[in-house]
Order: structure tokens, then sequence, then C-alpha cells
């Protein structure tokens, strides 16, 4: 039975203000300047004051950030003057955050991976692995010093681009005959535009080279992508050897997954590759199906612990904040088990998140060995909020009708942490592969086939032999950024239906 920790709030510290009045007046008229005062009133400023009562309860750092103290909201006409310092949302959002990498940069951030949305079912849909896309998927790098390239990694079957001549390895300079830098490739590639030409050119010599040769794609609305790329059975050395490229951590293909492992299972498979390399996260009710299915459905035993800010953490009872291995998928589907007590993982910079929950949380009890490059160091997890109070902030997909129709923002702030049985949680700067290759973007390979740079080095390793082929990198990029950057799950650990607010009392 799988066992999910809930948000109990009884001691009433959520939605701190909701004692006040939202008809407050903020700034008194004093009669000083009569002409130029302007009343300002809580109920003026619905998305700050729905963006702070989120966070003053639950953001992880709340306590390191001055402008969610307790006591801000004390004295209704500073609470909404401070609501309106910022007429963004979105700059209200980060200026609350703790030095939030929008705000300071990523070297001096210490949160990475805050966000939020305008609009959320945009959010709730992407989570979903809805999007407009043209079913490219690429990684972006620099040359030149401030020009960028992009490669593609794979196509995504049944878009735009699944019936163009693009395939994995192909690589692009510009758009719409504009060359792509460093001050416009978010704007040309990840903009409003929905057909365009990409610009092709070519690797020569350790150069990229423009080959003269463009393609029209065209972004759709509503494209799925299904997480499950490549499932696959290899036989190398008289083993047979699972392949799982899992590119996303999608609630709705939990089931296609479990099937997955069925037939990993139905081949009787002596060892697995999990290939997360270009996994950012998503939610960790799939990741915690992952780890059952490979370790098994063993339900007394802990998967991980959530740390949470200390006015959350002190409200739990023993027990309350702990998820177990389970022994059936949320549909009620019982866990195909593999039971193993070995992994093998193909990893990138752009294996973040739930990915990375789920090798940490394995670690106590399964050898797991790593392949590729030092993972992303996301350790935190969040969850969805939006404008309905009653639900103390809590998105629920039954209770749209309940949520403010005059605020349709989301926020999905870092909550806390997650530690595996080990009491292990700092992975912030990554978690190092045991055997260290990069990406050849001069030799991408085929995803899937024994002879791909990575996947050949991964059966080396399980087999103890050497490629007849060299795999050493000829043509090394270090990743800018790349089209996961669009993803509602990249970079994400969502505890979404794992955490849930049930009780609320007023603050007293």
């Amino acid at each position: 039975m799988k066992k999910y920790f809930v948000v109990f709030l009884s001691i009433g510290f959520l939605v701190s203000s909701c004692s006040k009045s939202d008809d407050d007046v903020s700034t008194p008229d004093n009669g000083s300047n009569s002409e130029n005062s302007v009343e300002k009133l809580v109920a003026d400023y619905p998305v700050q004051n729905f963006m702070w009562q989120a966070m003053n309860a639950y953001y992880f750092w709340q306590a390191d950030v001055a402008d969610l103290a307790d006591s801000k909201d004390d004295i209704a006409a500073d609470y909404a003057e401070f609501l309106s310092s910022e007429s963004d949302p979105a700059n209200f959002f980060f200026k609350i955050c703790n030095q939030h990498r929008n705000v300071v940069g990523d070297e001096a951030a210490v949160d990475r991976f805050s966000f939020l949305s305008e609009n959320y079912q945009n959010l709730i849909q992407g989570f979903e692995g809805v999007s407009k896309s043209d079913g490219v998927e690429f990684g972006l790098s620099l040359y030149d010093t401030d020009k960028v390239f992009g490669y593609v990694r794979y196509i995504v079957p049944g878009s735009d681009a699944a019936s163009k001549e693009i395939s994995r390895g192909d690589i692009f300079i510009g758009i719409n005959g504009t060359e792509l830098t460093l001050d416009n490739y978010r704007n040309l590639l990840f903009g409003d535009i929905s057909t365009y030409e990409m610009n092709f050119a070519t690797i020569e010599n350790r150069t990229i080279i423009p080959n003269g040769k463009s393609l029209s794609l065209t972004k759709e609305e509503g494209l799925s992508e299904n997480p499950i790329l490549i499932n696959k059975v290899i036989e190398r050395n008289g083993l047979k050897i699972g392949y799982l490229m899992y590119n996303s951590f999608i609630a709705n293909y939990d089931e296609q997954l479990n099937d997955a492992f069925g037939e990993l299972k139905a081949a009787n498979i002596d060892e697995l590759i999990l290939d997360f390399r270009y996994n950012g996260g998503g939610r960790v009710s799939s990741a915690i199906q992952i780890a059952s299915s490979i370790y098994g459905a063993k339900t007394n035993e802990l998967f991980l612990k959530a740390r949470f800010n200390n006015k959350i953490q002190s409200t739990f009872s023993p027990g309350d904040d702990e998820s177990n291995f389970i022994d059936r998928t949320i549909d009620g589907s019982p866990i195909n088990e593999l039971n193993l007590n070995r992994v093998y993982v193909i990893t990138t910079n752009g294996t973040a998140s739930a990915s990375e929950l789920v090798i940490n949380g394995l670690e106590p009890y399964v050898d797991v060995i790593l392949v590729g490059e030092k993972t992303r160091g996301k350790n935190e997890f969040s969850v969805t909020f939006v404008d309905d109070r009653a639900n103390n902030y809590f998105y629920n997909e039954d209770r749209e009708a309940n949520i403010n129709p005059n605020n349709q923002w989301a926020i999905q702030p870092l909550l806390g942490r997650n530690e595996n049985a080990d009491g292990f949680l700092d992975y912030t700067s990554g978690l190092n592969p045991d055997h260290e290759l990069e990406e050849d973007l001069a030799n991408l390979g085929t995803l899937g086939e024994p002879t791909e740079p990575l996947l050949a080095r991964t059966l080396d390793v399980i087999t103890g032999t050497t490629s007849k082929f060299n795999l050493e990198p000829i043509f090394f990029s270090e990743v800018l950024s790349s089209s996961a950057e669009m993803k509602a799950t990249h970079d994400k650990m969502l505890m979404d239906g794992l955490i849930n607010a049930t009780t609320f009392k007023n603050k007293e």
C-alpha cells in the first residue's frame, strides 16, 4: 500500500492575515498631501497577497527572508504598502525568494528553481506532458564567444518535426535567417512564433560551418510527449540487459511506465540501464514507482523523508513526513517488480530533480552506477499553489471553480528537500558519475543502439569489455540551455499529490 504524507496545519500559521479584512486601508490619508495621496488596500493586490501568504507559510527558506517574517502583515497599512511595492507580480515573487537566480544571478543564488506562471492552466498542462511544440528537443551551446548553436537530441514522435527531414545530431545556428546569439536566442527559439525556418550547419574540424540548409517547422498546440522514448532488451555476452530511456516523470503515463517494466520483467533481464540523460524531473510519485519497480514493492522500507521549514516540520508526528516504497500504482495496478540489486543510470547535467531523487533514494538499497556526466544538483521539491484560500492555496483539480477568477497566477516555490533512508540529501553540487563520458556533439549516435557512445560505455561497464571504437568525444561544448527549459517538469521535483493541506485554523 502506498504511504502518503500530508501537511496538517492545525496550528494555523497559514494565511496569517486571514483575520484581517481585505478592505483594510493600508495607506491612510493623513491630510498632509491629500491631492497626491492614494489609498492602498490589500484587496487591490490579490496576486501579491496570495503569493506572500503561501510563501510565508510553506517556503523552505522562509526564516531567512526578512520580507517573509510572520510579523510582516501585522499592520495592514504597512502590509498593503509592501504589496504595492512591485506592480509586476513576477518581480514581487522573485523579490520574496531567498536570493533567487533571477535577482542575483546563478553564482550568488540560493534559490535556483522556484518559478511561477501567469496562468495556472498552462502550468498544469505542462506537468501532464502537453505543450505547444514542433517536437524538436535540442541542446544549446556557445561558440565564437557569443554565438549560439543548437544540436538536435531527439524528435518527439507524432510531432510536426517527426514528418520532416530532421534528426538527432543535426546542428542549427539560426532562425529565419537570423544568427543565434546570447542576446537573441531566447526570443528566437522560445518566443511566440509558431512557424519558422531553422537554419542548419555542420561540424567540420571542430568548427561550426553554415551549410545553407533550412527547414520549415511549426509549433502545434496540445502536443503530448510520452516520456517513455525507448524500452528494449539488448543481449550482450550472454546477458539480457534492459534499456529504458525515460525523459520526464509524468503521472499520466505511470500505467504505461508500469507496463514497460512488465515487459522487462517478462524478458527476465539480468541488468537494467535507466537513461536519464535528458530527464529534468517531474512528479515524485512517478519516481517512487520507478524505484519500487527496480528494488521491489517493499512497503515497509523508507524511500524518502521530506524536510520542510521549521514551522511545518514542527507540526509532524513521527512518520508523517515519510514515503515508503509502494506495491501499486496510483491507479491501483500491482507494481511490476524486477527486484534488482544493481542498476546503471546514464546521466548528464540535464539529469535533475526527480531523476536525482530516484538515484539518491535507491542508494541505501541498490548499487547505483552512474555513467556519463555530473547531474544537475537539484535536490529541492515544490508544490503548485493557486489563489484558493479555502484550500490553503494548494492546487486541486476538483476545486478549479474555487480559484479566484481575478487571479489565475500559480507559483511553484521550493518547499523542502528529500533525504534518503541514510539521511543523505546534500547533493546541491550534483551527483558524480562513476564512469565519466561527455556526449560527443560530432557523434551523438542513435539513441538505443549499442553503438551510441554513452550506451556503449555503459554496456562495456556491465560486461567488463572494451568497445572496438573510440568513445572519447571529438567535439564537446558546455550546455548553455535546452528546449527542456520550456517544459513545466524541467528541474522540478513535484510533490503534488503527496502533500495536501487538510486542516486550518486562523491565527489567534
